[in-house]
């Protein structure tokens, strides 16, 4: 009876691992921030590209040091202008041309700016369209960076249309899954927004490794009860009821403490370190998942949950502090993306819970899943510790 269960585990953590050993960091996945603003007949805009993703495909340090210098990355503007030119366009929609016309692009000089995950080259860009006819009922964009060298590469494109009061900004995400995106300017309205942002956060939650593996090891021990006397030991929930509230508490204390520091760093109130931040929520995983071999918070999992969904906060924010959003869209933004968030947890539970519920009583859950499961997961999170805080590259991915 516990044989389908137990082979749709076995299917979800071989899909994790691929996951987890596929091409991206642990929290900071391969990113662009793609700027365009459209006035009129006029598309102009800003792409930041990571220096070390460019390194990866054109090999920027020359000396081979470790260490991209000014001069290094100067020496090859022409290369990094003609390598991003040629992944990135745009087609101008108008009445006159409803299939859109393709614009030419020039990319200005080039500058360095820093990201929260390190050093960034910005490239001004300059869409000429020479067979737009008045303003633009919309635009099409085909974004291909990196497609062919990381899969899970994405661009996140800030969409402005308009200016004053009347500017609006949405987003998006552009990358091998989606490279060709159309977007109707009139379009952008209110709620458009607000689901785009929440796209984004159901994205984010959902390649945010550690995020998921941090709440993953608060749950593991939802659907059991720790007996510490006479003899210490887990024994299987009596009732769904019992691990669903146990879920329900720690998934609410993580979502309200998140929810505190990612509004706090977003509207510019309290900042930390990047490396302080990630670093920290390393060690979140690596305490969480101990927890479950070896019992230190047990009944009291959702203060540890609050406890570290304040750090966790701070990394959510990052995203949306990146994105360099105006000041007006910045309420819209925190609501969207928070939602995202929360229906990307509420995802996670939803197939995991009742899974779990199911193979309670069995040994390959209790020892299994739940202690060797547990001690990976510590190990994986330890050595993302130690890269975070020593700025080391142990892992390929």
């Amino acid at each position: 009876m516990m044989r389908a269960p137990i082979r749709a585990l076995w299917v979800c953590l071989a899909l994790a691992l691929s996951v987890l050993t596929s091409p991206v960091e642990a929290h900071k996945p391969s990113d662009s921030y793609l700027t365009l603003t459209v006035n009129g007949s006029s598309v102009t805009g800003q792409w930041d590209i990571a220096l070390r993703d460019l390194d990866f495909a054109l090999g920027l340090d020359a000396n081979g040091d470790g260490d991209i210098t000014w001069g290094e990355v100067r020496a090859r503007h022409a290369d990094i202008a003609a390598f991003a030119q040629a992944r990135l366009s745009v087609k101008a929609v108008d009445a006159a041309t409803p299939d859109g016309s393709a614009c030419t692009l020039q990319i200005g000089p080039q500058a360095i700016d820093g990201h929260t995950d390190g050093a960034y080259t910005v490239m001004p860009l300059q869409f000429t369209c020479p067979n737009a006819k008045g303003t633009l009922s919309g635009i099409k964009v085909d974004y291909r960076l990196f497609a062919d060298i990381d899969p899970q590469h994405r661009g996140l494109l800030s969409l402005s249309t308009g200016s004053g009061k009347e500017a609006t900004t949405r987003t998006a995400v552009l990358g091998p899954q989606a490279p060709q995106q159309s977007f109707v300017l009139a379009e952008t309205s209110r709620w458009r927004q607000f689901l785009d942002y929440a796209q984004e956060g159901i994205w984010h939650i959902w390649i945010g490794f550690d995020h998921i593996l941090f709440l993953l090891s608060l749950l593991l021990p939802a659907v059991l009860i720790w007996q510490p006397k006479p003899v210490a030991k887990w024994l299987p929930a009596a009732r769904f009821k019992d691990a669903f509230f146990d879920v329900l508490r720690i998934v609410t204390a993580f979502t309200v403490a998140h929810s505190i520091t990612l509004s706090l760093a977003t509207l510019g109130y309290v900042t930390l370190p990047s490396r302080v931040v990630e670093s920290a929520i390393a060690a979140s995983v690596v305490l969480a998942a101990l927890n479950n071999v070896f019992p230190m918070f047990q009944g009291r999992r959702w203060a540890v949950a609050f406890a570290f969904g304040l750090i966790h906060g701070f990394g959510f924010a990052s995203v949306l502090a990146d994105l360099g959003l105006p000041q007006q869209a910045l309420a819209l933004a925190l609501v969207g993306f928070n939602v995202g968030v929360e229906c990307g947890q509420l995802a996670i539970v939803a197939v995991f819970l009742p899974l779990t519920f199911a193979m309670r009583r069995t040994k390959f859950y209790s020892q299994g899943v739940r202690v060797v499961g547990s001690l990976l997961i510590a190990a994986l999170a330890a050595v993302w510790l130690a890269e975070r805080l020593f700025n080391l590259k142990l892992l390929p991915f």
